[in-house]
C-alpha cells in the first residue's frame, strides 16, 4: 500500500511519560530559585510550554530573578533531568504498539525540548531506532511551539507538505502549532475532563487508537486521489 502522510510525533506525553520527572524537577529548581512552583502546576497550566515561557510568567508573578542565576539552576536542573530520564523513564501507554503497527509510515519527532533530551529520552525507552535522524527541536529551529513554523521546519526537512503530513501532540501549545501549519492533527488528550479537544483537531484518548485513526485517514486519501483521477 502507498503511503500518503508523513507523521510527526511530540515526544514527552506523546511518546515517553517524562512530564511527572519534568515538573518534579521544576518543582525544586524554580522554587529553590525563588519563584514559587508546584508539580501540578506544570501538568495544570504550563504543559509543553518553552521552560523559559514560563519562567518569565512566574517572573511576573513573583518578581524577576537574577539572569546568571537563572541560566545556572536551568543547567543544573537539565542534568538532573537526564539523569532521571536514563533510569526512570517510562513510554507512554500503547506508543510502543502504535509505532510498531505504523513503522512503514515516515515519522519524525518535534519537540520544544533541546535534541539531548529527545534523544536520551527515545534511547532510554527503546524508540531510537523509530526515528533516526529524523529529531526536530525546538532549540535546534529556534521556534517554539505553538509557533507552528516548527512542525513547518519538520515538514520541510523530512521532504514533505505540511498538508501531507499528520502531526500527534498531547499538549495544547502543539495541537495549535500544527493546526496553524495546516496539518492533520490528532490529539491525545489524557486529560478529557480537564481539556477540550481544539476545533479542527481529532482526538484519541489512547495511543492505541492512533493505528486505526490512521489507516482511516490513508483509506480516505487513497479514495480522494482516485476519485480525482477518474474526473480528470
Amino acid at each position: 500500500m502507498i503511503r500518503h502522510f508523513c507523521l510527526l510525533f511530540d515526544c514527552d506525553g506523546t511518546l515517553v511519560d517524562s512530564e511527572p520527572l519534568l515538573a518534579a524537577e521544576m518543582a525544586t529548581s524554580l522554587t529553590r530559585l525563588g519563584l514559587p512552583f508546584q508539580a501540578s502546576d506544570y501538568i495544570g497550566e504550563f504543559r509543553g510550554s518553552r521552560f523559559r515561557n514560563i519562567v518569565a510568567a512566574l517572573e511576573e508573578r513573583y518578581g524577576s530573578v537574577d539572569p546568571l542565576h537563572l541560566a545556572e539552576t536551568e543547567t543544573e536542573m537539565r542534568s538532573n533531568l537526564n539523569r532521571r530520564l536514563e533510569t526512570e523513564l517510562t513510554a507512554i501507554t500503547g506508543a510502543r504498539e502504535a509505532l510498531m503497527a505504523l513503522i512503514d509510515y515516515p515519522c519524525g519527532v518535534v519537540s520544544n525540548g533541546p535534541e539531548n533530551k529527545i534523544r536520551t529520552s527515545l534511547q532510554a525507552i527503546g524508540f531510537g531506532d523509530f526515528f533516526g535522524t529524523h529529531l526536530y527541536s525546538a532549540y535546534s529551529a529556534n521556534c517554539w511551539k505553538p509557533d507552528p513554523r516548527l512542525y513547518l521546519h519538520a515538514a520541510t526537512a523530512m521532504g514533505f507538505d505540511a498538508e501531507d503530513c499528520i502531526a500527534i501532540d498531547d499538549a495544547l501549545v502543539g495541537v495549535k502549532a500544527a493546526l496553524d501549519a495546516g496539518m492533520t492533527v490528532i490529539h491525545l488528550n489524557r486529560f478529557p475532563d480537564a481539556e477540550e479537544t481544539p476545533e479542527g483537531a481529532i482526538m484519541i484518548s489512547s495511543m492505541y487508537q492512533l493505528p486505526t485513526v490512521i489507516e482511516n485517514l490513508a483509506h480516505t486519501r487513497a479514495q480522494e486521489s482516485r476519485q480525482f483521477a477518474y474526473a480528470r
